[in-house]
């Protein structure tokens, strides 16, 4: 864990390093300008400085574009041998691929002039269902396509593929991952905060034939939004938690999971690494004035042993998921990926459930990872609500990872949409700042906003594909 957050600390340092320098550095040249010809000068190239930066360079991306990512699939993976000829992606005769394989095509991509301005993206056509994918602008490295849902079109030697704002080089790989049909097994959602699992897992728990929705913390912190409403940090904070505790019990109603397989376990958000740490000793809230998990477990079905009294401790988590394990008795597991995702609840909630299964009777057949954060690139998945989306960025090859992606039909996106917009956390308006950021980059930059909501997981959550890792 520490590791994990380390690297991404280390990379937002380095970050407000650079773009110190750099306010530094144009100040200095603001200060020349002024001097040399013209006072009012710099005010316009300050303002036509800043505009610049909002439309094209705001973008947290902590390495260059030019970067290969260097990924490593499991040994003895299919590779179906695949050509590119006159924009179209052809595989060798006779090989014919199921519609539920999972496919990753490895492609050179190269961004154009006008990609340094506009999201170079790779365009799907042919079938049924076009898809485009969007990569950072002024890519010039290794990427991966994913072209999951369409093996029908790739078979029959249809589908077209055409770079926007950029150039396709070298020749093609693919890979094929076969795995079962997970919706046809009981389904366990590992949850650090309400919103994780609909973020990550909509479509798939949605179609599980049963399904469990776990979630470990309240998320009662960072209240903001209902100080506004005249509350203090205390009174806001308990309100929120409340409120994200019935969303973690509610929302999944929507998807038809019974009210009898959702648990909220109430405790602390950010604290559980704390807990970890000491796993004997209570951990209170930051924010909430709380040391008792009970106030946020009222909406649950069930007692749990951590019900008893209520202390905020890593063995009461693991009591809890023990319990909830041997009940639910779940063939696959879906819980945040500890070395993709670097938020330290999402890791510790890996750490927790891999804890709990030690020595346990019922065991999990697979364990499906997510991230709903990177290290390294706050935007990704890049590109538009509905669009598909690409590999991550991964730049450690001795890491093997094999992918597992779910295609979501538009009836699907819509209803994971509506989810995501009754979960009170996602509700509230972004700042000033952002909207004015967004607004100069849908001008500026062709980016466009997603139709379902203003929180940036309405535009990054909603899309044709679940991504998961199986570990």
């Amino acid at each position: 864990m520490s590791r994990s957050l380390s690297r991404k600390q280390q990379l937002l340092k380095r970050h407000r390093r650079n773009k110190r320098i750099g306010l530094l550095i144009g100040v200095l040249l603001l200060i020349a300008v002024g001097v040399l010809v013209t006072w009012w000068l710099p005010l316009v190239l300050a303002i036509l400085a800043w505009v610049a930066h909002e439309a094209w360079f705001a973008d947290h991306l902590f390495y260059s574009p030019k970067d290969d990512y260097q990924y490593s699939f499991p040994p003895y993976t299919q590779q179906p041998k695949v050509r590119l000829d006159g924009g179209r992606l052809l595989l060798d005769d006779g090989v014919i691929l199921t519609d539920d394989t999972t496919l990753v095509l490895a492609l050179r991509v190269k961004s154009t002039w006008l990609g340094r301005f506009f999201d170079p993206m790779v365009e799907l056509s042919g079938g049924d269902n076009p898809d485009r994918q969007a990569f950072e602008r002024g890519v010039n490295g290794l990427r991966y396509l994913n072209l999951s849902g369409q093996a029908h079109v790739l078979s029959q030697g249809d589908l077209r593929v055409r770079g926007r704002f950029c150039r396709l080089l070298g020749e093609p790989v693919l890979w094929s991952f076969e795995h079962p049909d997970y919706r046809r097994q009981r389904v366990m959602v590992i949850a650090p905060h309400a919103d994780d699992a609909e973020l990550a897992a909509f479509g798939l728990y949605s179609q599980a034939d049963e399904a469990w929705i776990v979630t470990l913390t309240a998320g009662e912190i960072e209240a903001g939004h209902y100080r506004q409403m005249g509350m203090n940090a205390v009174e806001a904070s308990r309100l929120k938690g409340r409120l994200r505790a019935w969303d973690s019990i509610a929302v999944p109603r929507w998807a038809g999971v019974p009210e009898s397989q959702c648990v909220q376990l109430g405790y602390f958000c950010l604290q559980l690494p704390a807990m970890q740490a000491a796993p004997a000793q209570p951990v209170g809230s930051r924010e909430a004035d709380l040391s008792d998990t009970r106030l946020f477990r009222q909406f649950n079905p069930l007692a749990l042993p951590g019900d008893r009294d209520g202390a905020p401790t890593w063995n009461n988590l693991l009591a809890d998921l023990r319990e909830l394990l041997l009940k639910a008795r779940p063939e696959v597991i879906v819980l945040p990926h500890s070395s993709l995702d670097p938020h330290p609840d999402h890791i510790c909630a890996q750490h927790a459930v891999l804890e709990a299964l030690k020595g346990l009777e019922w065991q999990p057949t697979t364990l499906l990872g997510y991230a709903n954060h990177l290290h390294d690139n706050d935007r990704w998945p890049m590109g538009d609500s509905e669009a598909g989306i690409a590999l991550p960025p991964v730049f450690d090859s001795a890491q093997v990872l094999q992918p597992y992606c779910l295609a979501l039909s538009l009836q699907r996106q819509r209803d994971k949409a509506m989810a995501l917009g009754m979960m009170h956390d996602l509700q509230p308006r972004a700042p000033f700042k952002r909207r004015m950021r967004r607004g100069l980059q849908r001008l500026l930059a062709g980016r466009s906003s997603s139709p379902y909501g203003e929180n940036e997981f309405f535009r990054k959550a909603v899309r044709r594909h679940e991504l998961f890792w199986r570990l």
